[in-house]
């Protein structure tokens, strides 16, 4: 089996994998485009010179200067946190594509007030616009993994799913860059740092108009009744007529996972809520899903991201510019390995064999780094302008990018492909609120205390280090014991692979299951001469035909 062969998981049409469903994942993926953005920008832009002389932190005290800049960047994912838990609200009851449009519309209003700071004005607009931005990107981020895995065929999933991811790093490698650029070559005045601000209404602009045109999510439509709709999008992502036989078995599948909900919970807006209270089972995998998370931050990701120039200052690297260039690398190595995870990993490794690797190897180069900080002392060093990175200093930047290597094609984008599969019918919706609200809400843990962290951990901020190496090799045994694999797994059979222990078989043994169902389904659709009619659709399907 080679590297891109496809895992199905029953007999796909080639039809099935066509540009419809891959655009329609971009197009939702601008989302996190706008994330990643922010995520790269903000922290050099903070750096700039132009910034800080037009907001005068040189005028502040050390701890007065971590304060205002931790407030900067964590505002946004204050708003982010709150925006996850609205777009549930959205979610149901205006659908995917709709929502999309509005939390787009909202970033797009918050980054549009950034622009109107200035030093005589303070800082009010900046910290308005990022509340409001984090609102659009926090709801975006609910909305977009979801839709994603609600339109992919299950051999895809992951990799549909990953765009998500890839967009996240197309917009850090910009973001990254943006300001390096804007250091060399654009004079230091108003204007240099306002550019980054306003390149953020690119993303958002592409997304709202994007969300016009995509298909709102068959299995939504579905779940309102509106069938004849859901048929005919399905039809359209899926490049099949409605009497093909793949259709018929996707919408029985579906059906059955909403007649289902139907009889345990109902469909309610408060339904997913009573079964989270009543289930233990259902609750542990909302539990199981925040954990992902805060693994992935406690790795260091948004400390590196949000404060790449405190962090290559720590490790004993000088200059802007050269911290800028640094940081770009950085951005560089980052997206270069989000593509080997999008097409060769996450679909043939899967997702429990690339978080352990990436724990235990990240773990690792961290361990390394913070001691090289603890024996050199860095900061010790920081006013001397004669001051060279010594070989250990240039042993420890190459550590930095290994652990880049590790944590990107593992780490990075996998919990948000688990996230949108593990939830079934009765609480998916919910279930992604729940998942990308604990995603910003350890996002705004780790952005509001880097700063003091640094100033307090240890000498030179090695301590930091030592905290993140501890975070990711306990979530090697965190994953090796509790997350099952999910890889090639229909979404309407997460149930049965939460049922199955021990988590590290569960996987091969439903599968197996799986497989004999959908055989014999087959069999007894092909003998009884099954169609979408017999399934109780006929009144709503002559009008449906493959657009």
């Amino acid at each position: 089996m080679g590297l891109l062969t496809l895992v199905e998981d029953r007999p796909t049409p080639k039809q099935v994998y066509n540009w419809r469903v891959w655009v329609c994942a971009s197009i939702a993926s601008f989302a996190s485009c706008m994330i990643g953005y922010d995520s790269a920008f903000i922290g050099t832009t903070l750096s700039l010179p132009s910034f800080t002389k037009e907001f005068k932190f040189a005028e502040l005290t050390a701890p007065k200067l971590a304060l205002v800049q931790a407030n900067i960047v964590s505002v946004y994912q204050a708003g982010a946190f709150f925006g996850a838990l609205f777009a549930y609200v959205f979610n149901h009851f205006i659908g995917r594509k709709k929502s999309l449009l509005v939390f787009a519309l909202l970033f797009t209003l918050g980054a549009g007030l950034t622009l109107g700071a200035t030093g005589a004005r303070g800082l009010g607009l900046i910290y308005a616009g990022r509340v409001l931005g984090g609102v659009g990107v926090g709801g975006a981020s609910m909305c977009t993994p979801i839709y994603i895995s609600e339109i992919a065929p299950p051999a895809v999933r992951g990799r549909l799913v990953g765009i998500y991811e890839l967009g996240w790093q197309i917009g850090g490698l910009v973001g990254f860059w943006i300001n390096y650029g804007l250091s060399e070559h654009h004079p230091s005045n108003h204007s240099q740092w306002l550019i980054p601000f306003a390149v953020q209404l690119i993303p958002a602009g592409l997304l709202a108009i994007g969300s016009l045109w995509i298909r709102e999510s068959p299995r939504w439509l579905l779940s309102k009744g509106r069938r004849q709709e859901a048929l005919k999008n399905l039809c359209w992502i899926r490049n099949l007529g409605a009497q093909d036989l793949y259709i018929i078995e996707e919408v029985s599948f579906i059906d059955a996972a909403l007649e289902s909900q139907r009889s345990s919970i109902g469909l309610g807006f408060w339904k997913p809520f009573k079964a989270v209270g009543h289930s233990k089972k259902i609750l542990w995998r909302f539990t199981l899903g925040g954990l992902l998370f805060m693994w992935q931050n406690g790795s260091g990701i948004n400390a590196i991201n949000y404060y790449s120039p405190t962090v290559f200052k720590s490790i004993g690297i000088r200059g802007t510019n050269t911290g800028f260039f640094t940081t770009g690398l950085y951005g560089v190595v980052k997206t270069f390995f989000t593509f080997i995870w999008l097409l060769f990993l996450i679909d043939n490794f899967g997702r429990r064999k690339l978080l352990m690797i990436g724990g235990l190897g990240g773990s690792v180069c961290m361990w390394i780094i913070g001691a090289y900080i603890y024996r050199s002392n860095p900061a010790a060093h920081a006013s001397d302008p004669n001051a060279k990175l010594s070989s250990g200093g240039i042993a420890a930047v190459f550590f930095f990018y290994l652990w880049t290597t590790f944590y990107t094609p593992t780490w990075n984008g996998t919990p948000w492909v688990l996230n949108a599969e593990i939830f079934d019918a009765n609480t998916r919706s919910l279930g992604q609120a729940s998942a990308s609200a604990n995603n910003w809400f350890w996002n705004f843990i780790i952005s509001r205390f880097t700063p003091q962290m640094f100033n307090t951990m240890g000498r030179s901020g090695c301590g930091v280090y030592f905290f993140f190496a501890s975070m990711m090799i306990i979530s090697f045994a965190f994953v090796y014991f509790l997350v099952p694999e999910t890889k090639g797994v229909p979404l309407e059979a997460m149930d049965r692979l939460y049922e199955v222990k021990p988590v590290r078989k569960a996987h091969s043994i439903v599968m197996t299951e799986v497989r004999a169902e959908e055989e014999s389904f087959r069999q007894d659709a092909e003998g009884a001469g099954l169609t979408v009619e017999k399934m109780g659709a006929a009144s709503h399907v002559e009008n449906v035909e493959t657009v």
